[in-house]
């Protein structure tokens, strides 16, 4: 991956494709790359959505190649919604298909010159251009169908559904999976915002006839591969867990670890959870036709996803994810796993985050728009944000805006996102990574659930405040430096276990690119992505007195455990003290 394709929408008689060498980003790929840029190209005071801002899709270091679970995307800009740098992660099958091509990265910027939409695509021959006004305002499935009638479904396709078009704070970019469709998603910060306002309704990626990219020491790759997927196939987590049950097996273990957020981060179990957990899920998806256990991309160990048919065998959206069954169910009290699925399927549809989605439609029952539990009522609000409706307008520029619009101080955010499906009273691991993440209220910043809860590399009780800073600064640091490899986040339960899979991992990197990196360089990696994010949302306005959780996480205590969020403010300030 030696060049990078950037488009200048701004350019005379439209967008404009540019092929030149990666140059001074030489070694860096996925989050590490999509942070440089936005840290080097874009003023961190720019308004999101104007033309200063850019967006950066990069594939990981190792994304095209043969290495296990390597097929995760980064997207990059200033986030509409949080204000500060943003990198949203995805899987699906464009990733390794951008990477086979070679591009280390696209980058979209410029100023947008009329209301003209447009499609990219990319081959071995090049890059093309071409108006797409044809798919203005259709959402992601029926532009899918519409893409494969021309293309076939060999190709990979980014998009973004009609919230990114209306640049709504909260839009994904959808990414296609092996079966075309687009149910992988960057979801977080409103990345599909960015791409609606450079006038970029599709990007096709098809890398037929490429071939994998080969590493710089075949057998040494080869070796190190092999070690590291005995290593993932043999942990409980990415071994047994996730394959059999999904990333939904957390609804019981978080429920009954008390740290499950409930009727809007008022309760921390949920009654009906046994209803919508990953045993139950699991089951109806085998039962119906669909399957639990399911790869978002060729060449993955974990297996972690899977395929949701309704009653009648009918395909209804991937598997839904532990946190979209949160945000959806238990954080809205509806325990009806197709409702949820429904809802699932339409975040994907019209590109909505999933968990900025639930968390808002939470917000609107507790303000008296809908009741709790009110599953028809949430497709309904749902609805109303994919048409654009004034309401949809509010609720689709996330939670934080919806609580000040109905006059709400019980707004679970922190820098404008909305908290993900871990109480952080309960969960005081995951509390401060919500709090000082560079990147608004975000569990796969610093994964202190694993260690707080699953117990995977160490033990830190999740009910006191005593190491938890220590913790989330160890664990942001690490998932900097993964984020850029490509390889996806869940192959941290074992490296984090394991020795063994850690330097299988690092061998593998060493291998392809013919490096003599050491752990403490994969280290140093990620404190160096943390420094240019921390530098931007600085001279973005962002201070210490943005790290910090609502204040009534400190005041209402939390059930069952009837704890509050007590982390030390001095603490939270010494995270990023490296």
């Amino acid at each position: 991956m030696d060049k990078i394709l950037r488009i200048d929408v701004g350019a005379a008689g439209g967008p404009k494709a540019k092929v030149e060498p990666i140059g001074e980003y030489t070694g860096l790929g996925g989050r590490a790359l999509t942070t440089s840029v936005v840290s080097k190209e874009v003023p961190p005071d720019c308004h999101p959505l104007g033309p200063e801002n850019k967006l950066v899709i990069a594939p990981g270091l190792m994304s095209g190649s043969a290495a296990s679970s390597s097929g995760r995307l980064s997207v990059g800009c200033k986030s509409p919604l949080t204000g500060t740098i943003k990198e949203a992660n995805s899987g699906g099958t464009a990733s390794q298909a951008l990477g086979r091509l070679g591009y280390a990265a696209v980058i979209i910027e410029g100023e947008r010159q009329g209301d003209d939409l447009y499609m990219i695509v990319m081959d071995g021959s090049g890059v093309k251009i071409e108006k797409a006004n044809d798919f203005r305002m259709l959402p992601n499935y029926d532009l899918a169908e519409k893409i494969k009638t021309r293309f076939g479904d060999k190709v990979s396709l980014i998009s973004i559904g009609t919230a990114g078009e209306m640049r709504m704070a909260n839009s994904t970019i959808a990414v296609t999976d092996v079966e075309f469709r687009p149910s992988r998603h960057a979801g977080r910060g409103g990345v599909g915002a960015v791409m609606g306002s450079k006038g970029i309704k599709a990007i096709v990626v098809n890398a037929e006839g490429t071939k994998m990219r080969q590493p710089a020491n075949p057998d040494k790759f080869k070796e190190a591969n092999r070690k590291f997927v005995e290593g993932l196939k043999g942990h409980a987590v990415t071994g047994q867990g996730l394959p059999a049950y999904g990333t939904n097996i957390l609804t019981n273990v978080l429920n009954e670890a008390g740290g499950y957020p409930t009727y809007n981060f008022k309760e921390g179990r949920y009654k009906h959870a046994d209803k919508i957990s990953g045993e139950v899920q699991a089951d109806m998806e085998t039962k119906r036709g669909g399957l639990a256990t399911h790869g978002c991309h060729r060449g993955c160990a974990i297996q972690c996803s899977g395929v949701y048919h309704d009653k009648d065998g009918h395909y209804v959206t991937k598997q839904p994810e532990y946190e979209t069954v949160w945000a959806h169910g238990g954080n809205c009290g509806i325990c009806d796993l197709d409702a949820i699925a429904r809802l699932d399927f339409m975040d994907d549809n019209y590109g909505l985050d999933t968990i900025e989605m639930g968390v808002t439609i939470g917000v609107a029952m507790e303000a008296g728009l809908i009741k709790f539990g009110d599953a028809e009522g949430a497709q309904r609000l749902v609805d109303e944000v994919g048409k654009g409706t004034p309401l949809g307008r509010i609720l689709g520029a996330g939670a934080a805006v919806t609580a000040k619009c109905f006059g709400l101080e019980r707004a679970p955010v922190v820098k404008g996102q909305a908290m993900p499906a871990y109480d952080p009273r309960a969960v005081k691991g995951i509390g401060v990574t919500y709090a000082t993440t560079t990147q608004g209220a975000d569990h796969t910043a610093g994964y202190a659930v694993a260690t707080n809860i699953l117990k995977v590399g160490g033990d830190v009780d999740p009910l006191k405040p005593a190491g938890q800073a220590e913790l989330s600064r160890n664990l942001q640091i690490a998932t900097a430096a993964l984020d850029s490899t490509g390889y996806c986040l869940f192959i941290a339960f074992a490296i984090l276990d394991q020795p063994e899979t850690f330097q299988a991992m690092v061998d593998s990197i060493n291998a392809m690119y013919g490096l003599e990196l050491t752990g403490n360089d994969v280290v140093e990696l990620g404190k160096k992505v943390l420094r240019m994010e921390r530098q931007f949302n600085e001279q973005a306005g962002f201070t210490k007195a943005h790290d910090r959780l609502p204040r009534y996480f400190s005041r209402e205590p939390l059930t069952p455990h009837n704890v509050v969020f007590d982390v030390p403010a001095e603490e939270l300030d010494s995270v990023f003290n490296f």
